[in-house]
C-alpha cells in the first residue's frame, strides 16, 4: 500500500515531520534557516504563521528547550499535518510545548482576534511567506499552488497580523527572496525598525537567491545589511559549517544590535 506521505528527519534525527507527498509545501533548509533567527536564553512565545506541517516551528522547540510555539496554518490538511506531526512518538519531547492553530494570518480586527490570534503575546513571530509570483508557475496541484503563491500585499497582511500578536519590542524573523525586499521594509513601516537583512547565497560566486530578514517591533534603529551567508562552498553541495551548524539545530543566527529599543523622543 503507497502512503500518501513521508515522515523526514530534521536536527539530524532530533525531531520529525509529517508531510505530503508530492503535494503542498514540504520544508527543507529554508524551514531551519528561519528558525534559526529565534536566539533566547530564557523561555519565549513563538508564534510560526504558515507553518505547514511545522518544521520552522518544531526546530526552534527543540532547540530552544523553554520555548512555547504557536502554529498558525491555514489549510486544514496542512494542520492537520502538524498535529499528525505533534503525535509522534519521536516529537513526545517538545510536543506539550506546541499548539496548532487553523487560522488565516490576513484576518484583521475581531474576526483576527475571534480566530486565536490575540494581541501583544508573542516574543517572536517568525514566517516564510509565499514566495512564487502567481503567474510564474503553474502547477495542477492546488495545495502546493496555494502555499508557493504570493499575492499582492501579502507581506502587508502577515506582517501587520505579525505586529499585532507581538509583544512590543518583540522580533519578526522571515525568509524570502531577494525581490521582495522593497515589499518587506514598506511592510514594516513604523511598526518595525532595526531591520538586518542577509543575503543567503548558494555558493561565493552565485547570486543571492533568499534573504533572512529580522526586525524589532517599535525599534528607531536603522536597517543594517549584514555579511552575507554563504550556504555552498565553491565546489561540491557539501553546507558550509556554519550553515550546517544553522541546518541541524545546533547554533543560532542571533541579531547583532540590541533587540530593545528606546521609543523615538
Amino acid at each position: 500500500m503507497t502512503s500518501d506521505h513521508t515522515i523526514d528527519a530534521f536536527h539530524r534525527g532530533h525531531f520529525r515531520v509529517m508531510q505530503p507527498k508530492g503535494g503542498g509545501h514540504r520544508s527543507g533548509v529554508d524551514a531551519m534557516l528561519l528558525a534559526s533567527l529565534v536566539a533566547a536564553d530564557k523561555p519565549v512565545s513563538v508564534a510560526d504563521l504558515g507553518a505547514g506541517a511545522g518544521a520552522a516551528g518544531l526546530a526552534v522547540a527543540a532547540r530552544l528547550e523553554r520555548a512555547k510555539v504557536l502554529l498558525v496554518e491555514k489549510s486544514p490538511l496542512m494542520a492537520d499535518y502538524a498535529r499528525r506531526t505533534l503525535a509522534l512518538s519521536e516529537n513526545a519531547f517538545l510536543a506539550g510545548r506546541v499548539e496548532v492553530l487553523e487560522a488565516d494570518v490576513t484576518l484583521t480586527g475581531k474576526p483576527r482576534l475571534a480566530a486565536g490570534l490575540a494581541d501583544e503575546i508573542h516574543d517572536h513571530v517568525i514566517m516564510n511567506p509565499p514566495f512564487n509570483d502567481a503567474a510564474d508557475r503553474r502547477t495542477p496541484d492546488a495545495l502546493k499552488a496555494e502555499a508557493h503563491a504570493m499575492t499582492k500585499g501579502l507581506f502587508e497582511a502577515w506582517i501587520r497580523t505579525a505586529g499585532a500578536i507581538m509583544k512590543p519590542g518583540g522580533q519578526l524573523s522571515l525568509i524570502a527572496r531577494p525581490q521582495s525586499i522593497a515589499e518587506i521594509v514598506e511592510a514594516c513601516g513604523r511598526r518595525f525598525g532595526g531591520l538586518e537583512i542577509t543575503a543567503l547565497h548558494p555558493r561565493p560566486d552565485e547570486n543571492a537567491t533568499r534573504i533572512l530578514v529580522t526586525a524589532v517591533k517599535g525599534s528607531r534603529a536603522r536597517l543594517a545589511l549584514r555579511a552575507p551567508l554563504f550556504v555552498h562552498g565553491a565546489d561540491g553541495h557539501a553546507f558550509t559549517l556554519f550553515v550546517d551548524d544553522l541546518n541541524n539545530g545546533r547554533a543560532a543566527y542571533p541579531r547583532l544590535g540590541p533587540r530593545r529599543h528606546p521609543p523615538a523622543a
